[in-house]
């Protein structure tokens, strides 16, 4: 048991299942699995290619048909999706005013994170408008062939990993050198960080602590030049969804810090700025009974040789050599005790399916052999991997699910300055 006693025993996942039907008839009656994400129409992808095309950089297409404006801010919440934004909407006076007034006007108010739906996948993406198979980042950690382990791709990037290499493409801040001047707005232990370099290099990088202060050095940005591209990454709600929930009151608090933000730059961008809100990703509440160390579960590792990504979307990696009869019967043992609560398929399934977009050589060997996708509100863990501690996180994501994977496009109109002077 690795130290953990499994929120759901062996006993118990088995009763629970459809444990008389063979391998082919576990794998035959899943569900049908989500549609991929939108990519090249509403994807996270799309944002900054299309703020790219407004600006006037021809090789980009403004595929979200996003208005004309001289400068353009496009605010990056972490954690922020749409279900809960609507569901917090009384937590959000100013953001819910927005929502209202905005008709659309031709572009789409709901995005697709990228998949898995996870920051530096997603990151990766809105960073240099590709898909998860062109840029590689297709997990929280994911194996690396190269080295035969896993290597983190977000916080603690392995010694061994050049992220330059690892995601070659250009982002769209390098596209934009020497034509539109780009601002990088965040905290300032990311200036340098492996994954800004891997998704999000170029431009000028000003770093702030407080979220008044990242409001502040985003405005300055914008009224510096005649036309301007600002990313503004907001961090604090996914801390506060990771530790308390997104059903929670820290999560609510940090909510209204954010309305309280965009509101002070609504009010202080230039009068030509579109100013555009966004997300990475979803978020679901797993309560603390339904995390559950997979590993305590021999038939659930047999023959696997590496685990990775996230709770919510594991990645299984078999030992070489393994014949597909082995492979089917892991998938069916995975079906026979947690079918009701996830999809399991094949790595050739997934790409087949569209979920990481078109695949450019080498990337697929990044994704497990076998995927492991919540379709609950459950989580799975590896405790010979992972610490204990992992299990204490309560809002998680990584998974397809709805609540996961649409995220916000909002519009937020710059308030008049002749407003501006009666408030005064």
């Amino acid at each position: 048991m690795h130290g953990w006693a499994a929120p759901i025993t062996a006993a118990d996942a088995v009763a629970a299942s459809d444990a008389t039907l063979t391998a082919e008839e576990l794998l035959a009656a899943q569900p049908a699995l989500p549609a991929a994400p939108a990519y090249g129409t509403a994807g996270i992808g799309d944002v900054l290619r299309s703020a790219a095309a407004v600006l006037g950089e021809k090789s980009f297409s403004n595929v979200l048909n996003l208005p004309a404006a001289k400068r353009i801010c496009v605010v990056l919440v972490d954690g922020l999706g749409k279900a809960q934004l609507k569901q917090r909407a009384s937590h959000a006076p100013f953001l819910r005013g927005v929502m209202a007034a905005d008709s659309g006007g031709g572009h789409p108010r709901t995005l697709h994170a990228a998949f898995p739906s996870t920051t530096a996948t997603s990151l990766s993406s809105l960073g240099t408008g590709t898909v998860p198979g062109q840029h590689g980042m297709v997990g929280y950690d994911v194996l690396d062939p190269r080295q035969d382990k896993v290597v983190n791709l977000l916080g603690n990037w392995d010694a061994g990993v050049d992220p330059l290499r690892w995601q070659p493409f250009p982002t769209i801040f390098e596209s934009l050198e020497g034509s539109v001047p780009c601002t990088t707005v965040s905290l300032p232990h990311f200036a340098t960080s492996p994954m800004t370099r891997a998704a999000l290099r170029g431009g000028t990088f000003r770093g702030a602590v407080s979220t008044h202060a990242r409001v502040e050095q985003a405005v300055e940005a914008l009224a510096a030049t005649p036309r301007a591209l600002v990313y503004l990454y907001w961090s604090e709600l996914d801390k506060a969804g990771h530790a308390h929930g997104a059903d929670s009151h820290q999560w609510e608090r940090q909510l209204e810090e954010l309305d309280a933000g965009m509101k002070r730059l609504a009010a202080a961008a230039p009068a030509d700025t579109l100013i555009l809100l966004t997300a990475d990703h979803g978020m679901v509440d797993v309560p603390r009974n339904a995390r559950i160390d997979y590993s305590a579960f021999e038939d659930l590792v047999d023959g696997v040789r590496h685990t990775a990504g996230e709770p919510r979307m594991v990645h299984l990696y078999l030992e070489a050599g393994l014949p597909e009869s082995h492979r089917d019967r892991l998938m069916a043992a995975w079906l026979e005790r947690f079918g009701k609560k996830a999809w399991v398929l094949t790595r050739e399934q997934a790409i087949a399916a569209g979920y990481f977009g078109e695949m450019r050589e080498g990337v697929g060997e990044r994704i497990g052999d076998i995927l492991v996708l919540a379709r609950e509100a459950v989580a799975f863990y590896d405790l010979r991997r992972v610490r204990t501690a992992a299990m204490e996180v309560v809002g998680q994501h990584g998974s397809i699910t709805k609540g996961e994977r649409e995220v916000p496009l909002l519009r937020i109109p710059v308030t008049p300055k002749q407003a501006r002077g009666k408030r005064r």
